[in-house]
């Protein structure tokens, strides 16, 4: 019986992807040994990719009975066992007798996660706690990878999971990691997959890990940003340790010392700079990048005089996803407001609240925030700066009540590397809000 508790919202939503080749394999064992014993398998689909497909082929042939249909109960009946099913082919139900044995092809799960589900004091106001005021710790929390290694990561587990508790990351962005950096998972702790899989998959985990040690001995930063030799630099005089960067860096690369300051690890560390944009007093600068660099290309920004009706509006974009789908637009000849100044920006994460302060101080009229998109399925390339500056915008009303300012002046957008054709859109409909609140009353300060 294929997809025993996979594919079902109450148990696996996810199809391991494995189990069709296993029961295959099985069924053909079973031919093996006894020429004369009929296999029947039930199942939704019959996933079996690339040359797999001529192993399905082969157990046809051999005599086996597919099925497709879900199976409706299994009893027993007279000392034997029997199947009824619902057929999808024929359109009725049927009822199958006289079985020595029922086969639960069940899915894989992550190796991570412990045999008894770990309890937690449940938050205030939580649902399902139990009369103690425990709460089950969430599959996909990160939680049960958190003893794996006997590592410390000052936010986080030290391997932190996605979505049904695997420690992966996303491929495309970190292929093989998991979001540690130096600590690579191939094979079925990274995802279900079958043997073959698992040799290739080993061998590029691997060659990443050959990369890393290599790119690290040197000092250089790893994927994304491969090749960048620059690493935060703390001025601690003016610190004053309130732990933003500690607790917000994505990569666990900075920890605190017995005085509560910030002691880097240079080798965790992607050059993202989060830690920058965390910063209150913006203590933290990279050699090629800080918050006086950016500072000055906003101020460098010519702000035409109000009676000249031409709204100045800067967007601070992701290199990344962002400012890869723009140079895309750019490529196809789209058009885009001429009103529009750009500054890349290493991550959304590393943007300093204090750059958008003095931008609308300026008499800048509007500040669009294109970065990565968030989620179960991230695409962020520093996993969580995008969600991070969405979260820091929440400030900036604090910000703009200050200055007098409406709210609508500053606006994050997700963008996908993918969303090329919808920039002009975003950009127009954004140049459309700042016509509509005005001009920014600071212009000619």
């Amino acid at each position: 019986v294929q997809c025993a508790g996979s594919r079902d919202p109450e148990h696996l939503p996810y199809c391991s992807s494995v189990c069709c080749l296993v029961s295959l394999k099985q069924a053909t064992y079973v031919k093996e040994q006894d020429p004369e014993a009929v296999n029947y398998i039930l199942y939704k689909d019959m996933r079996t990719l690339g040359q797999a497909e001529d192993f399905y082929r082969k157990a046809q042939l051999d005599g086996n009975v597919f099925i497709r249909g879900s199976v409706t109960s299994v009893g027993e009946q007279g000392g034997k066992l029997f199947v009824e099913a619902d057929d999808e082919l024929l359109g009725e139900k049927i009822k199958i007798e006289d079985l020595d044995l029922v086969v639960l092809a069940v899915g894989m799960v992550p190796s991570t996660q412990p045999e008894e589900i770990p309890k937690i004091p449940a938050p205030e106001g939580a649902e399902g706690a139990d009369e103690e005021g425990m709460i089950e710790v969430a599959p996909d929390s990160g939680f049960y990878a958190k003893k794996a290694l006997g590592l410390e990561y000052r936010q986080g587990p030290e391997l932190p999971t996605l979505k049904y508790g695997f420690p992966d990351s996303h491929f495309i962005c970190f292929p093989y990691e998991t979001r540690r950096t130096g600590i690579y998972t191939a094979g079925c702790v990274r995802r279900p997959m079958e043997t073959a899989k698992v040799v290739d998959d080993a061998t590029g985990a691997a060659m990443k890990a050959i990369q890393c040690t290599e790119a690290t001995a040197i000092g250089m930063a790893v994927h994304p940003r491969a090749g960048d030799m620059t690493y935060p630099e703390f001025n601690m005089q003016r610190c004053t340790q309130c732990k933003r960067c500690t607790e917000e860096c994505p990569f666990g690369a900075i920890n605190e010392d017995e005085k509560a300051n910030p002691l880097p690890n240079p080798t965790r560390c992607r050059r993202c700079g989060v830690c920058m944009g965390a910063c209150p007093e913006r203590i933290i600068s990279f050699k090629n990048y800080s918050v006086p660099m950016i500072g000055n290309m906003i101020k460098a920004i010519e702000v035409p005089e109000e009676d000249e009706e031409k709204p100045r509006v800067v967007a601070l974009v992701c290199e990344n996803d962002a400012y890869a789908a723009l140079d895309m637009a750019g490529i196809r000849r789209l058009k885009i407001s001429p009103y529009v100044r750009f500054i890349p920006v290493r991550c959304l994460g590393s943007v300093n609240l204090v750059w958008i302060a003095d931008a609308l101080s300026r008499g800048i009229d509007g500040i669009l925030l294109m970065g990565c998109r968030y989620g179960d399925d991230y695409q962020c390339h520093f996993i969580k700066g995008s969600e991070l500056a969405n979260t820091r915008l929440t400030k900036v009303s604090e910000t703009l009540d200050r200055l007098a300012l409406e709210s609508d002046r500053v606006r994050f957008v997700e963008v996908g590397i993918a969303d090329y054709e919808k920039i002009p859109k975003i950009i127009d409909e954004f140049m459309e809000t700042i016509e509509e609140v005005g001009p920014n009353p600071y212009k000619g300060w």
